[in-house]
């Protein structure tokens, strides 16, 4: 019989690159890792993995064991949620992870949500960029992430994960209050082309690039002046007249009355997709059905309230 967590194991070198990095995403040790690997490989009669540089890669029957290791641990993950159904009473954990603006106004309402509903659910918040999101859920390590789709990301049908839209929103343009844009309803990306901008340096986070693109759509590069990455930074910027700048519209900022958000209209207005994801086979599960429901009613009340 194979040994599935061996299977798992093989999946996490492989996402990982590294023997290394693999036993530390997994808890264990390198050799231990190594020695497992090794096992699988005389167990099954072929090589599974083979040396590129200092990083490992697959074979060619690595790569088609792990696309059977997918099936085979999704539906692990069916028996488990089946399992779950007979255990009375909701204690979890529940452990979520997402990225700073999604904790704000998505995660942490609903985490709210659940700490009323559920008084007995232990609920768990991890800040994260997709990216570390992603590699949680494969070691296991988280059950629920709100993540963005990324460049070079996983595509919606990889078969490690289920992903369904939980939200598209839309940018707003941050201005200051004396600001011309201030004082209308809506502006245009293209608008701001003369604009001193305030965008983070490229490298430094999705948005970054993300801001960039938006803007190459709209017909222009942006004159960006100054580059911060901390939302708390870009408010106090463009608070002080330094400029303007593109935020999702989750994303807070401090206080005041410094800063207006004015929405952006026109053919190719500024969206951002924001996605749940979970193990392949796992969204039946009782816990991690309650967190998606719990983000869903947060959505739903933030759109019918107008306050996202």
């Amino acid at each position: 019989m194979i040994d599935l967590r061996r299977l798992h194991m093989l999946r996490v070198v492989h996402q990982q690159g590294t023997v290394t990095a693999a036993a530390e995403a997994l808890h264990l040790t390198p050799s231990a890792v190594s020695h497992h690997m090794r096992e699988l490989a005389r167990q099954l009669k072929v090589p599974l993995l083979e040396p590129q540089g200092r990083r490992v890669r697959l074979t060619p029957a690595g790569r088609l064991l792990v696309d059977h290791a997918d099936a085979l641990l999704a539906r692990w993950e069916e028996a488990q949620t089946e399992l779950e159904s007979y255990r009375a009473g909701v204690a979890g954990p529940l452990r979520i992870a997402g990225f700073n603006t999604a904790i704000g106004g998505l995660i942490a309402p609903a985490a709210g949500r659940l700490r009323h509903s559920h008084p007995d659910l232990l609920v768990q918040v991890r800040e994260c960029d997709t990216a570390a999101s992603m590699d949680l859920l494969v070691a296991g390590k988280v059950d629920l992430a709100v993540v963005e789709p990324t460049e070079g990301g996983p595509p919606l049908d990889d078969s490690r994960f289920e992903q369904n839209l939980l939200l598209e929103e839309p940018y707003v343009m941050l201005v200051p209050a004396d600001h011309p844009f201030a004082r209308v309803a809506s502006v245009r990306l293209e608008d701001a082309a003369a604009e001193d901008w305030i965008v983070a340096d490229p490298g430094t986070c999705d948005h970054a690039q993300r801001v960039r693109m938006l803007c190459a759509v709209a017909g222009f590069s942006p004159r960006i002046v100054h580059a911060a990455t901390q939302w708390q930074a870009v408010w106090s910027l463009v608070g002080n007249g330094l400029g303007v700048s593109l935020v999702p519209r989750l994303a807070e900022g401090p206080e005041g009355r410094s800063v207006v958000r004015v929405p952006v209209s026109g053919e190719n207005m500024p969206t951002r997709r924001i996605l749940t994801c979970v193990r392949r086979g796992s969204r039946r599960n009782r816990l991690v059905d309650l967190g998606i429901r719990a983000l869903e009613e947060v959505v739903s009340t933030r759109q019918v309230g107008g306050r996202c």
